[in-house]
């Protein structure tokens, strides 16, 4: 059976961040935004759901994730490299640690914008 857009329905999700590790939050998120879960998952098609997450600043990391993992950005001048670790970003930036996870979870095609479009954190 094939898929088609007019059977394609569009829920809205939402997880409590609270005391969950950030890696298996990322997963769900990303199975939730791709549609992975549905029966009439398509790869080349929007099947996803809206998810919204909730409690953003509450998420917890295993080991020595907090000192040890970086973040890494670049403006394109030349000396332009900052580097950001976990435990600063999650003081700062909740909600852009969960939205780097995510979509690093997420395929790099066409449709990983809207997704990360219908993402929501709070």
């Amino acid at each position: 059976m094939l898929t088609k857009l007019s059977d394609i329905k569009h829920d809205h999700q939402e997880i409590d961040a609270a005391d969950q590790i950030l890696g298996r939050l990322a997963t769900r998120a990303a199975t939730l935004l791709m549609g992975k879960s549905k029966p009439y998952f398509t790869r080349h098609l929007d099947c996803g759901d809206f998810v919204t997450i909730i409690n953003a600043g509450k998420i917890r990391v295993t080991g020595e994730k907090i000192t040890k993992k970086i973040y890494t950005r670049y403006s394109g001048y030349p000396g332009g490299i900052k580097r950001t670790n976990l435990g600063k970003m999650l003081a700062e930036k909740p909600e852009e640690v969960i939205r780097h996870a995510v979509a690093g979870m997420l395929p790099d095609n066409k449709l990983k914008a809207l997704w990360l479009k219908r993402l929501i954190i709070k």
